[in-house]
């Protein structure tokens, strides 16, 4: 008798418990404040999800397309450490992508972005690296319908200068072994900036990756292996677009970068075209070039930086600056106290400029992240289980762009280009997904019910009993 009364007490408590104790609702998640402890990129096991969570089937692809979330390894775990699970590395290319293998949503959203007529059919360019792209017969680099940043043509919606009086501070070519030192100082100074990154070094550098990003710095596209663009296929810009887009995506928390700066300056309309049409990206390009990529020792980068920081301040400043090497760092160390003399606003480029979103979905690297795909196109069809619709518009914000080799100041450039180089990369590294979305709870009802039901059976089975 006993033992039965302790069971049917135990049954009501699971019963009820189980019912009473829902998943947090979509608020409760929303509300939730991640500025704590827990990094929020994805060292070791912290998620904003738990693994088998319906949102990352939404936003984790592999390189196929499809959803494979529960079996990605933690950042920084080498594939031989953890046979169970697939490295974080084999989900994206080791190096140059193959446009033969991407996935089906990427390719038709950028056929369908063609067939609307979205995107120019202007020819690749040709040219040994170093050297000005060129253009077949009828094609005007300077002309509107080309507008190549290398022939110092700055088209509608680039970025190329920053409000008066700021200096809008962002590096090109992270994460690299030289990033802990320009962030320790800018951390040291109270400053964040915008680090415009390259695919393969992320995969190469996960650990300054995630510094970055927990320390709240904005993280923007400089495309997976830093090739000309304008050389390139539109399947070729896609791979190099799509995959700096997914492994930022996946290593964020789920945000969207919003900004992307082309290598050496090298776009053009068809290449803004697509940037913009596809996924949602904004060019930006530089009015003063420091030429740091190209010294061997921090004297002439400060004599750039001296005559830029001496200039009106209207514009404000995009100074292209690289965190490539320890010159490139070391000579905007000692080139800063100089943007203080002279009067300038330091602040982050991808914050000052635009709306002062960093991201399409997420205010900063710090805030909630609305749910949305990578493809501007395709934004707003997502699906899921309990996933309302969003709009497309949303992820194309800002326009597409221009750059190249020279810098521009307002619309001109000065011809400087900027010839950089980098190794391949491979070794594991980070993945997450975004911060939104959640299971129903079930209604107060159906615990009392439940537990109503319990108490029922117990004394049709045993009143009898108590009562004799």
């Amino acid at each position: 008798m006993i033992s039965q009364i302790i069971f049917c007490v135990y049954l009501s408590l699971f019963l009820g418990g189980a019912a009473a104790a829902p998943s947090p609702t979509t608020s409760d998640r929303l509300s939730h404040n991640h500025l704590h402890s827990v990094p929020r990129a994805l060292p070791g096991n912290a998620w904003h999800h738990e693994p088998d969570h319906p949102v990352h089937k939404l936003f984790r692809r592999d390189a196929d397309g499809s959803s494979n979330f529960s079996t990605m390894a933690a950042v920084g775990t080498p594939i031989l450490t953890r046979v169970s699970l697939k490295a974080w590395t084999s989900a994206y290319p080791s190096w140059t992508p193959d446009n033969s293998n991407l996935p089906a949503a990427w390719v038709n959203a950028l056929n369908g972005a063609i067939a609307a007529g979205l995107i120019p059919n202007i020819p690749q360019s040709t040219g040994m690296p170093n050297m000005s792209p060129t253009y077949p017969s009828g094609f005007d680099p300077t002309s509107p319908t080309v507008c190549s940043f290398t022939y110092q043509c700055v088209a509608p919606g680039d970025i190329a200068s920053a409000p008066a009086g700021v200096f809008a501070s962002s590096f090109d070519d992270g994460p690299t072994q030289f990033s802990p030192t320009l962030l320790d100082f800018l951390e040291s100074n109270g400053h964040t900036t915008t680090h415009f990154m390259i695919g393969v070094n992320i995969l190469q550098n996960p650990n300054q990756f995630l510094s970055i990003l927990n320390a709240g710095h904005d993280i923007a596209v400089h495309t997976y292996t830093h090739p000309y663009m304008t050389t390139l296929s539109n399947m070729d810009l896609l791979a190099q677009f799509g995959w700096t887009m997914q492994i930022i995506h996946d290593s964020t928390g789920g945000r969207v970068p919003k900004y992307w700066r082309p290598p050496y300056g090298d776009v053009d309309v068809r290449v803004r075209a697509i940037a913009k049409e596809i996924f949602g990206l904004t060019t930006v390009v530089w009015n003063h070039d420091s030429a740091d990529w190209a010294q061997t020792t921090t004297a002439p980068i400060e004599t750039a930086m001296t005559g830029f920081l001496a200039s009106p301040k209207d514009p404000g400043l995009i100074i292209l600056e690289h965190e490539l090497t320890n010159v490139t760092v070391s000579g905007f160390i000692e080139a800063y106290p100089m943007i203080q003399q002279n009067g300038w606003n330091f602040q982050s480029l991808a914050h000052i400029v635009g709306d002062g979103r960093t991201y399409q979905n997420a205010q900063n690297s710090q805030s909630k992240v609305s749910p949305l795909g990578i493809l501007a196109a395709n934004n707003f069809t997502l699906t899921t289980s309990s996933t309302s619709s969003s709009s497309s518009s949303s992820s194309s914000t800002s326009s597409s762009s221009s750059s190249s080799p020279s810098s521009s100041s307002s619309g001109s450039s000065t011809s400087a280009s900027s010839g950089q180089s980098h190794g391949s990369s491979t070794t594991s590294s980070p993945s997450t997904s975004p911060t939104t979305n959640s299971n129903s709870a079930r209604p107060i009802q159906s615990v009392l019910g439940l537990q109503m039901i319990t108490i029922i059976v117990f004394f049709a089975t045993f009143g009898a009993s108590f009562l004799s």
